[in-house]
C-alpha cells in the first residue's frame, strides 16, 4: 500500500480536484494504462506541489525511488553513451508512488526496454497554428484516408490540449531513421494535398494551419501516454477516441471525472499491445 503524502492539496483548483482524485483516478485505470507503459523507458516530470508549481525533467531514477520499481539503464548520446537509469513503470504500486512523487503525466519511448533502437508505433504529432480544433480533427481524418492509402491503420488520442497523435502500430523492425523518414514524406504529403490546411512551415512564428510534427520518432523520445492527466487547469486527460468521434469533439470533455467511465463502456480505444504493421512507402 502507498503511503499519500498531502492528500488534500487542492491540484485543480477551478475543478475542484485534489491529489487524491489524481491518486484514485490511476488506481482505477491502471489495469487499461499499464500496458500502453509497460517495458517503456519514462522520462519523469516531477511537479514539486501539484499542476500550477514548479517542474524539472528526470530522466535518472531518483535517489528515493524505492528498490522494487524497476530501472532499465540506457546509454544516452547526450552521455556519449554513458547510461541513463531510466524508471520502468509495470505495477499499480509504482505508478501510484510515482504520482504521489509528483509526477502528474507520464511520459515515455516509443520503444520497449528489449529493442530500445525499434520502436513499436509511429507517432504523428498534429499541431495546430492560429487554427481550432475542428481544423485539426479534419487534418486527421485526411491522414486517417493517407494511412489507409499505404494500407495501414491508426488510431487517434487528444493530448490534453488543442492537438492530436495518431498512433500507427509497426512491426519492430523499422529503425528510427527510417520511421521519422516515413512519417515525413507522409506530412509532406498533407501539405501538398491539404489545400492549405496542413502547413510545413519549419519556423513556429510563421506557421498558420495544422503542423504534423515528426521529432518525437527518435532514439530517447518521449511521447505522453495514453490517459495521463495533464497538468491544466480542468485536468483534461490525453484520451483516445474513436474516429467518428472527432467531428464535433471538445478534448476539454475528456477530464479526469469521465474518462473513467468511457473505459467502462468503450475499452480502451488505444488498444496494447495492437496489431503490429509493416511501414509501406
Amino acid at each position: 500500500m502507498i503511503e499519500l503524502h498531502h492528500p488534500d492539496q487542492l491540484w485543480w483548483p477551478d475543478a475542484g480536484l485534489r491529489k487524491r482524485d489524481a491518486v484514485d483516478y490511476y488506481r482505477e485505470i491502471a489495469p487499461t494504462l499499464l500496458p500502453h507503459l509497460h517495458d517503456r523507458p519514462l522520462t519523469l516530470k516531477r511537479h514539486y506541489t501539484g499542476p500550477r508549481s514548479p517542474f524539472a525533467w528526470i530522466k535518472d531514477a531518483p535517489a528515493d525511488l524505492p528498490e522494487w520499481i524497476r530501472v532499465s539503464p540506457q546509454p544516452a548520446k547526450s552521455r556519449r553513451g554513458a547510461p541513463v537509469r531510466y524508471v520502468v513503470v509495470d505495477s499499480v504500486d509504482a505508478l501510484l508512488w510515482l504520482v504521489d512523487w509528483g509526477c502528474i503525466d507520464f511520459h515515455a519511448w516509443t520503444s520497449r526496454i528489449d529493442r530500445p533502437d525499434r520502436p513499436d508505433y509511429v507517432l504523428f504529432d498534429l499541431d495546430p497554428h492560429g487554427v481550432g480544433f475542428a481544423q485539426v480533427a479534419e487534418a486527421a481524418l485526411l491522414l486517417r484516408d493517407a494511412l489507409e492509402a499505404l494500407e495501414l491503420r491508426g488510431a487517434v488520442k487528444t493530448t490534453g490540449g488543442e492537438g492530436l497523435h495518431v498512433h500507427v502500430p509497426i512491426e519492430r523492425r523499422h529503425g528510427y531513421e527510417e520511421v521519422r523518414g516515413f512519417t515525413r514524406m507522409v506530412a509532406g504529403a498533407l501539405v501538398r494535398v491539404s489545400g492549405g490546411l496542413v502547413t510545413g512551415e519549419r519556423s513556429p512564428s510563421r506557421r498558420y494551419g495544422v503542423y504534423v510534427d515528426t521529432k518525437m520518432n527518435g532514439h530517447g523520445q518521449q511521447v505522453v501516454a495514453p490517459y495521463s492527466v495533464r497538468p491544466l487547469p480542468s485536468a483534461p486527460v490525453a484520451a483516445p477516441v474513436a474516429w467518428e468521434e472527432l467531428d464535433g469533439l471538445d478534448p476539454l470533455d475528456l477530464t479526469l471525472r469521465t474518462v473513467p467511465d468511457r473505459i467502462r463502456r468503450l475499452g480502451d480505444l488505444l488498444t496494447s499491445p495492437p496489431r503490429a504493421q509493416r511501414l509501406r512507402s
